[in-house]
């Protein structure tokens, strides 16, 4: 398997960074994890086939993370993408995955897809089962506002993926990270606490609890790219792969 950061970037750009998405493929695997407003481009940039993507999963509302559907729905009906797709993430994804459409190209969620969408809500700590992948939610703080926020714990192949999505800390990180293959974790400052993200320093004093097999940072902030040289963990950035 291999994960692909599409986009590693927080809400401002930072360091010129895409937003986030990543790519998860497999035998058997092909989804998205998050679709950030400029994820469209950046997938044609590395040559990804967006129509061989099945699955989108989303973690909450914020424009950095799902504001790149509408893009990437246009692109699809306009390539006449036939290969069904699901879209899955927190509850209220049904209303606001149209409102967005909307916002963006008037009409557009009204008009027939010529494949299949799926929209699908996912609930904290119950398992979802998309073909050969299974999704566990957990719930994670980002604030009152573009929730609820969801981080996932992804099993495929024999493998898994854990990601934290945008949160402060939680004790829900340690479950949904713990032993993973790989632990995609936000760090958006050093060591500055920053209200509803995650620090590096937080993160740390909490990785003997996690023991991910491996961990890459991501969502960074310029405080932590003018850092990047004195890290002692993997900083992702995009267009980065990982092979698992």
């Amino acid at each position: 398997m291999q994960l692909r950061f599409v986009g590693c970037g927080d809400a401002f750009g930072s360091g010129g960074r895409n937003n986030t998405c990543f790519h998860l493929t497999g035998a058997q695997t092909n989804l998205l994890i998050d679709c950030g407003a400029s994820s469209l481009p950046a997938l044609k940039r590395l040559d990804i086939v967006r129509n061989d993507i099945e699955l989108i999963l989303i973690t909450h509302f914020h424009g950095d993370h799902f504001a790149g559907l509408p893009f990437f729905l246009l692109d699809a009906q306009f390539s006449r993408r036939t290969r069904p797709l699901v879209i899955a993430g927190p509850e209220g994804i049904e209303t606001r995955l149209p409102q967005v459409m909307e916002a963006l190209f008037e009409n557009s969620s009204k008009t027939k897809q010529k494949f299949e969408l799926q929209v699908v809500t996912l609930a904290p700590e119950q398992t979802a089962i998309f073909g050969a992948v299974s999704v566990t939610p957990y719930p994670v703080l980002h604030g009152e506002s573009g929730g609820p926020f969801l981080g996932y714990r992804i099993e495929a192949e024999g493998r898994t993926i854990a990601y934290s999505a945008d949160t402060e800390w939680t004790e829900a990180l340690i479950p949904l990270g713990q032993g993973a293959d790989l632990f995609i974790a936000e760090a958006y400052t050093c060591e500055k606490a920053v209200k509803n993200h995650l620090s590096l320093a937080t993160l740390e004093a909490h990785l003997g609890d996690i023991r991910p097999k491996r961990l890459v940072l991501t969502h960074m902030s310029d405080d932590m790219l003018s850092r990047l040289p004195t890290l002692s963990h993997t900083a992702a950035h995009d267009g980065m792969s990982i092979e698992l």
